[in-house]
Order: C-alpha cells, then structure tokens, then sequence
C-alpha cells in the first residue's frame, strides 16, 4: 500500500512538472487561438493553393518587391567636355614668324585651362572658345581651323582631364574605392566596377546601387552580371556603390537553426526558407503547423481579398498533404518576417512518459 501511495505522489508531482516544463517551441494552438475568440487582435490565415492568388495581391512587407533599375543605352564612342574639365593645349607651328610660337621653337603649351560654367577656355587671339559638349576631337578640329585664319600651318593636340562633371564614384565594396574618369561615353558599370577590382567577396548577396541626380536604383550583382542588357552607361557625377543585401527574416521554434536569416535571392518562399534553416527538427516539429507571423503597415489594412483584416497576421501551412506542400512551395516570405515551427504536442506526453519510465524504470512509449 505504501508503495502504491509513493507510486501515485511521484505521479502527480511529475505531471505537475509537465504543466510547467520548458518546450523548444510553441504549440499551434497557443498561437491561432485567437482565431476563435469573439474579439480576435490577429488574422489567422491558413494558406491553401486556393488561396494563393488572392494573398499574391497583398501589400508586400518591409520592401517594394523588386529592385529598379535603368535601361541599358549607349553613346558614342568619345567623351564629351563638360564644364570642370581641363584642357591641355599643345599648338605646333612651322612657319617662321607664326605669332603662336616663340623665336626658335616649334611649339607651345597652354596647360591647365579650365573649362568656365558658360563652357568655355580662353585661347589666345581666339578669345573664349566653346568647347563644352563636344567630344575632345571636335574642339581640336574647331581650335585648328579657327587659328587656321592667324596661321594656315598651325595644328593643334589637345588633350582632356576630366573634372567632376565627367568622373563617377566608386564608393563601397571594391577593394579599390574611389573617383573614376569616365574614359568614354560608352563606359559601363561593369567596367567601373571592374577598375576598382572587383566586388568584395566578403559581401553576402550583393547588391550593386546607382545614384543619379536625385533618384537611387538598384540591381542584384547576380541579374547584373547574368543580363548584358542591364549593363548600363554611367555618366558624369554617377556615384556607384557595392552593398550587402540587408533583408533578412526571423526563424523560430523546432526548426534546424533558431537565427536571423539573410536573404540569398530577390524572392525565397516558404519551403525554400525551411531549407535554408535546415529543415524542421524530425522529433519535435508539428507539420500542420508551420507558421509565418507578418505585421503590415496600417495603411495595408482593409476590408476583402486584396488586403489584410489587420496589422498582425498568422499565415499557416499544413505541410502533412499534397495541398500544403504546393501551398508553401509558392506562398513567399518578405523581410522582417517570423518563420515559427511549433512543437508538436504529443511531444509533451512523450517527456512525461519518459520521466515516469525514468522514475519507476517503465519502458518508454
């Protein structure tokens, strides 16, 4: 009798311990309960493929949905003159008393000459000469036919250092950061990024920046090398930078790996999010409920199939059926997300029964 009433005790102390015993995650009903309450503050959603198109057409979360970009153009194959850039003028001259030259030489340097606001370099006996917008052969050919009229024989060399107006900034993620020249009108980003060595290897995801005038567009490096039509041509004052790829989603409960969870692509659905956890932990996940945890912005809430009821969601998945599975292999997760595997509650009988059999020396079940 003794033996019984000690039996019964450590019983009940062992399920006493149960009701408080620390679980590697939640249990799906503790999270979609509120499905059911006649005041719910959460959206339960269970995704179906019959669902699917009407969720497709929900506000995306914590991004845009896609990078911008520019269309690819090209120009031609010489620089312009801009204002900021400086000429150097080199003027040969073989006539004996030629007004350009000095006694005894046969040519003269004007160095440094800096291209005004109004697009101008001052020449000697030519007053200001406009050279902006035009390529650096034409405003030789233009000097030389107009110092043509002082003395036929002159010829003209000219040579351009591009200013501000015409340079671009290579700013991050290179091992060679910096300002660039723009050799041509036909200089890619590709090729600015391949003067200053190339993208970091350090980078995760790296996602490659234009800035231009007012306006910033982005591209994954990968679309960028892969589609020479996104190969774009920079111009003056472009200022370029190499980032890593910041979004990311939270991964929770039985899964491999409980993390912060960067992005590895533009678009990542929930099967492929499981993979990249590591999957589901085969002893301890429930299937049927695997679970996204969304917040939208308040100005997303609204009333039918094109947007949320509320701010916060619960989007569950049945991963035990064919229609789950689909479900998950299309249904895609957005930064900021929480990607939660509850635990299975038959779990929590199986560590009672594992604790008795301790105790008493039972065999599992």
């Amino acid at each position: 009798m003794r033996y019984f009433t000690r039996l019964f005790l450590a019983i009940s102390l062992i399920l006493l311990a149960a009701c408080t015993m620390p679980r590697g995650a939640a249990i799906v009903s503790e999270i979609v309960k509120e499905k059911e309450s006649d005041t719910p503050t959460i959206q339960v959603v269970e995704v179906t493929r019959d669902r699917l198109p009407s969720l497709a057409k929900w506000p995306t979360t914590g991004w845009h949905g896609h990078y911008h970009w520019l269309k690819a153009s090209r120009g031609p194959a010489s620089n312009v003159i801009r204002s900021g850039d400086t000429v150097d003028l080199i003027i040969w001259d073989s006539d004996e008393n030629s007004l350009l030259t000095s006694a005894g030489q046969k040519s003269t340097e004007m160095r440094g000459l800096n291209v005004s606001s109004s697009g101008t370099i001052f020449v000697p006996y030519l007053e200001d000469v406009v050279v902006r917008g035009q390529t650096p052969n034409d405003a030789r050919r233009n000097i030389q036919n107009r110092l043509a009229q002082i003395s036929p024989s002159a010829q003209v060399q000219l040579l351009l250092t591009a200013g501000q107006q015409n340079s671009v900034d290579l700013v991050t993620g290179v091992p060679k950061p910096g300002s660039y020249p723009l050799p041509s009108r036909n200089t890619s980003i590709l090729s600015l990024i391949s003067l200053g060595g190339g993208i970091d290897t350090k980078l995760r995801n790296p996602l490659v920046r234009l800035i231009r005038g007012s306006k910033t567009y982005g591209i994954r490096a990968d679309d960028l090398f892969a589609n020479q039509s996104k190969n774009v041509i920079l111009r003056g004052n472009d200022k370029v930078m190499v980032l890593e790829d910041e979004r990311y989603f939270t991964a929770l409960g039985a899964t491999g790996n409980e993390e912060i969870v960067h992005f590895d692509k533009e678009h990542i659905t929930t099967i492929e999010a499981l993979s990249m956890l590591g999957g589901l932990n085969d002893s301890t996940a429930n299937l049927k409920g695997v679970l996204i945890l969304r917040e939208f912005p308040a100005k997303a809430v609204g009333m039918g199939d094109l947007n949320p009821n509320m701010q916060q969601v619960v989007f569950v998945f049945d991963l035990t059926n064919a229609d789950g599975l689909f479900a998950a292999r299309s249904f895609e997760v957005q930064p900021n997300d929480t990607v939660l595997a509850t635990e299975s509650a038959v779990n929590g009988v199986r560590k009672v029964l594992s604790l008795i059999g301790s105790a008493f020396g039972l065999a599992k079940i």
